[in-house]
This record gives C-alpha cells, structure tokens and sequence, in this order.
C-alpha cells in the first residue's frame, strides 16, 4: 500500500526543478537534483511532510548548480544515487538501467539516456518521466561539454524516451521560460530540436555556440564531490 507524494520545487539561480518525490503511507522521501542553495527550504519541505529523507538522485552530473546531496547526507543520513559510471568519490547507490530506486512501495525504474552526459539517466514514475537535461521542454539539453555526444542524444530520446505512451508527463531538470512540464506526445510533435533527423540535429547540435557555464568551474569539482566543499589548504 502508498501514496504518491509529488512536488516540483524551483531554484530560481540555476533555473532548476528539484523533485519531491514521496510514500505517505511508509512516510519515506527521495529528492531528485536537489540544490545546494535550497537546502532549507528542502529539509522544511520534507519536515512539514511529516517524512524522512532517504535518498538524494542525481539524473547526471550537473554542471550549474552545486548539489546538496553530500549536506543532505550528512543531516538526515540520505544515500545519494548516481549511475553506475558516474565518477562521484562520495558514497552512493549506483544503478543502471533496467533497476528500480525504491522510496517505500513508490518504485522509480531508471532508464539511461546519455548524450547530455556519459552518466545522464532518467526516472519513470508511473505516468511520469523525470528526464534531467536529455529532454527539456522545446528543447534538449546541450553536448558541447562534459563528455556530452549529440549523436548519443539523440538515440536516448527517440529510442527510449519517445517509445513511452504519448500521454505520459515530461518533467526536465530546467526550464528557463516558465514551463513546468509537458508531454512524450507534444515533444514527439513540437520540439524543434528533436524533430530533425539524426545528422541534421548533430550537426546543429555541434554548432550552437552557446557561452560557458557561468558556474562550471565550481559545479563540477563540488558535485565529484556529491557537493562536498573542498578541504580547506587542497
């Protein structure tokens, strides 16, 4: 017996969802891409709730936002999971595609989808799919950085994202226009990137020109860490 507890959070820093996922009934919680700046308004979250954080999940490792995973480990005892390639030096679960993260009797099964980066996995959960950066609103996320490979991309998405029901709902990792979520069917129709063929998105995808990440350089090394701060003198 569960019930579903549900809740996209915002960092309006990063332009990131943090998911709340939950079992009332177990009265367990998981959040998925948590922010390192949004652990307050998190633990107060999971508090008023009533519920005990037991994981952190990581749909990749991000390059704009510092997780909060490690804090959250160390205040309420959560495991980070991460895939199971993913270079993290922190304690984790790590899973592969095919597994199921269990939060109570709530069960998210992974499905890998690498292209954004090598180690980029999503989350379906029973209507939904939590996509990180392989499938955004419109739009997917980039393959200039990271290990990313925009071919790799490509085949995540039309091989094992748009192969789900039409009607199940999208939740992305970011939206910067102020869209929530959307659905296998309306990106199957509507998203301009991903509408091209294999080759022509490659070719675009390689030639985006998009700036630097603003915060690379200290997003990456702190999320090696699962958001770990860097010993004082190293």
């Amino acid at each position: 017996m569960s019930e579903l507890i549900f809740e996209q959070l915002f960092d309006p820093e990063s332009c990131t969802f943090t998911y709340l996922v939950g079992d009332r009934q177990a009265r367990v919680v998981a959040l998925v891409d948590p922010v390192h700046e949004q652990v307050e308004r998190d633990l107060a979250r999971v508090a008023a709730l009533g519920l005990r954080l037991v994981h952190t999940i990581e749909t990749h490792l991000h390059a704009d936002h510092v997780t909060s995973g490690n804090e959250l480990a160390e205040r309420c005892g959560s495991l980070p999971v991460v895939h199971r390639d993913s270079h993290v030096a922190c304690e984790a679960l790590r899973v592969v595609g095919g597994d199921r993260v269990k939060i109570g009797a709530i069960e998210l099964r992974v499905i890998e989808t690498p292209g954004h980066t090598p180690e980029s996995v999503s989350y379906l959960l029973e209507d939904r799919v939590l996509t990180g950066d392989a499938l955004l609103v419109g739009t997917c996320g980039r393959t200039d950085f990271q290990g990313g490979d925009a071919g790799q991309l490509w085949d995540s998405v039309h091989e094992r994202l748009f192969t789900l029901p039409d009607d199940t709902r999208v939740f992305p990792a970011h939206d910067y226009k102020g869209r929530t979520e959307s659905r296998i069917g309306d990106e199957k129709k509507n998203n301009a990137r991903l509408l091209r063929s294999r080759a022509e998105f490659v070719a675009l995808m390689e030639h985006l020109d998009l700036p630097r990440p603003r915060l690379i350089d200290v997003a990456l090394p702190a999320n090696l860490r699962c958001g770990k701060p860097k010993p004082q003198g190293a």
